[in-house]
């Protein structure tokens, strides 16, 4: 498992408190935000008896508690390559609002296409496709975050919205329950579709990734490039070959 697989980062422990750890949970997580749902001294007492409530029954005698509904399957984007970029997990419980920030792939790009899919492939075709939109940004260098936030609220009706804050783009979609969703039997075919093809689609995720570091190389050798206190300092030579070497890659 890779770092990008994790959803959620919860805090256990009384060192958990620690600014430094924090910092460090953070960074190490790529910016992740960390959980703070629960009582870091509290979540094991938590996890543990809920556990215990499962295993045996217990939950059948305790009155006040509520059974919420959780998402059948995953909820995302698209992201490049045609990967599943998932917001919200599989068996999130219901009302939940979660916000992830992606990066445009190319320079001067005039808008974003956000493609939603529910679903546990990797491939993001491969799952449902529940709508899109199209947002405005300003041209700008690759590179321009853009926030998308899923959110569902307690009768399980979807909005998906996305924002450009330096122009205040925003555009949203609200997607509910009879429009596009599946029923209990296409929802277990796709997860046995997507257990049957984990290590298949594991390669293709792979791929995507080799390529698109290959060509964050590629893109960042070429921004150097054409800096002048870089390019002043290579002869003729060495450009031909730098740039014969960037159109083989």
């Amino acid at each position: 498992m890779d770092k990008s697989s994790i959803d959620d980062v919860v805090l256990v422990g009384g060192s958990s408190r620690i600014p430094k750890v924090k910092q460090l949970l953070h960074d190490f997580f790529m910016g992740k935000e960390l959980s703070k749902s629960i009582n870091p001294d509290e979540a094991v007492a938590y996890g543990a008896a809920v556990q215990a409530a499962l295993l045996t029954d217990g939950f059948k005698n305790v009155p006040n508690m509520v059974l919420r509904d959780v998402t059948p399957l995953s909820l995302g984007k698209e992201d490049v390559g045609d990967i599943m970029s998932v917001v919200i997990p599989r068996n999130t419980s219901i009302p939940v609002k979660k916000t992830n920030t992606y990066v445009t792939v190319n320079d001067n790009q005039s808008f974003v296409l956000i493609e939603v899919y529910e679903g546990e492939r990797i491939i993001a075709s491969e799952n449902n496709l529940l709508g899109f939109f199209r947002i405005s940004i300003p041209l700008a260098p690759r590179g321009l975050p853009i926030k998308v936030c899923f959110s569902i609220d307690v009768d399980g009706i979807l909005n998906v919205s996305a924002e450009e804050e330096t122009s205040g783009n925003k555009k949203d979609i609200t997607i509910t329950n009879e429009n596009g969703r599946l029923s209990r039997e296409e929802i277990d075919r796709m997860i046995q579709e997507a257990e049957n093809f984990k290590a298949q689609d594991m390669k293709f995720k792979k791929k995507v990734e080799a390529r698109n570091a290959l060509d964050d190389y590629l893109y960042n050798v070429r921004k150097v490039m054409k800096d002048d206190s870089v390019s002043s300092k290579l002869t003729p030579v060495d450009k031909v070959k730098i740039n014969s070497a960037m159109i083989k890659g």
